[in-house]
């Protein structure tokens, strides 16, 4: 019998160190996908994901900028979703985080293949151009994970009292599991980084090369990508979409307008909430596996911390949700070998 699955979709960031050479350890034989994003690259003399991938180093300053960050990332995903075991796993639903909603469309076929490509990289370039802004991501959990309301009130009440010095805007970007990732002009960047009492000596801490995504900041960015895309690019998604809100699209009750309209408006300049999303599609469709697409696994963590919020399966803690996952792992990421094989390989096929 198959198992249900729920499959996420990373965001920027999720290509780093680590994963230099992805497409070529898993991805060799997906030429049809990897020409189709090297060949849009090339017309437009931009370095092909290829050839990243094959850099004898990684570096911040090639494979962290947007225009190319963003399509590593994308093919990563798609050719990882190419991979799930279709005779394993029913899939029930696509989400994904910030950026990883323009993959989730894609894997959803709500987005044709050409146009999920130009979409994803000239996204990522515009957001790299004149970058606006920044990330900053501050803890709302203790050590083991469990949800720390004061800890929240109090960020937002910084956030606030930020807001009101004299060139700052800084707002809530990301509602990421056990985080909260803040968008904020250069000011308010650094009067948050000189006034959030530090946690872990980690935090706040900054996200490199990445703009005030999904913030009012962004309202340029918005206005330029619906004068280069239009309505007509988008389809009926074949599976259930979850958006940044938490708002399911159904592949025959979807307004393809509304769903540009979120695309390239709400989500561009108004908060994501990831956890708003894993919430609706554990609860809504109670999947027997969440699947988390390559590159990398750094969504493991804000999941996890979701998965504890709100008690599913019994998990109360950090350490209970690590503990479920060496004995039986609810969520795969397939950017861990090991989780990987059991996605790739059918190692659950009953």
């Amino acid at each position: 019998m198959k198992q249900t699955a729920v499959v996420i979709c990373p965001g920027r960031g999720s290509y780093s160190r680590d994963e230099l050479g992805y497409l070529a350890r898993y991805h060799t034989d997906k030429r049809e996908l990897l020409d189709a994003v090297d060949d849009y690259r090339r017309q437009r003399d931009q370095v092909t994901v290829t050839d990243l991938d094959a850099l004898p180093r990684f570096s911040p300053n090639q494979h962290g900028v947007g225009e190319n960050a963003s399509a590593l990332i994308y093919a990563c995903a798609l050719a990882d979703y190419a991979d799930i075991d279709r005779d394993q796993f029913e899939i029930v639903a696509v989400t994904g985080n910030s950026m990883g909603w323009y993959l989730a469309l894609a894997a959803a076929s709500a987005l044709e293949q050409a146009s999920a490509i130009a979409l994803v990289n000239t996204m990522g370039s515009m957001m790299q151009e004149g970058l606006i802004g920044g990330q900053l991501v501050y803890p709302v959990v203790d050590a083991e994970w469990r949800p720390n309301p004061a800890a929240k009130t109090a960020l937002f009440e910084q956030i606030g009292q930020v807001n009101r010095l004299s060139g700052c805007e800084a707002y809530l970007s990301i509602d990421l599991g056990g985080l909260v990732v803040i968008g904020a002009n250069v000011a308010g960047i650094e009067a948050l980084k000189a006034t959030l009492p530090p946690v872990q000596d980690i935090y706040p801490m900054q996200l490199a090369k990445h703009a005030a995504f999904h913030t009012p900041l962004l309202r340029g960015v918005k206005e330029r990508a619906r004068e280069q895309f239009q309505a007509e690019l988008f389809g009926r998604p074949q599976l259930p979409l979850i958006d940044g809100r938490g708002h399911i699209w159904q592949p025959w009750a979807t307004d393809t307008a509304a769903l540009y309209d979120y695309t390239l408006g709400h989500q561009v300049v108004e908060p994501f909430n990831f956890s708003a999303a894993i919430e609706v599609a554990i609860k809504e469709f109670a999947p027997d596996r969440l699947i988390l697409l390559g590159p990398g696994s750094g969504l493991g963590a804000p999941i996890g911390q979701e998965l504890v919020k709100q008690h599913w399966l019994g998990l109360e803690d950090k350490q209970g949700f690590k503990e479920r996952q060496e004995r039986d792992p609810f969520l795969l990421a397939m950017g861990l070998e090991a989780q990987r094989k059991r996605v790739v390989s059918g190692q659950w096929r009953d």
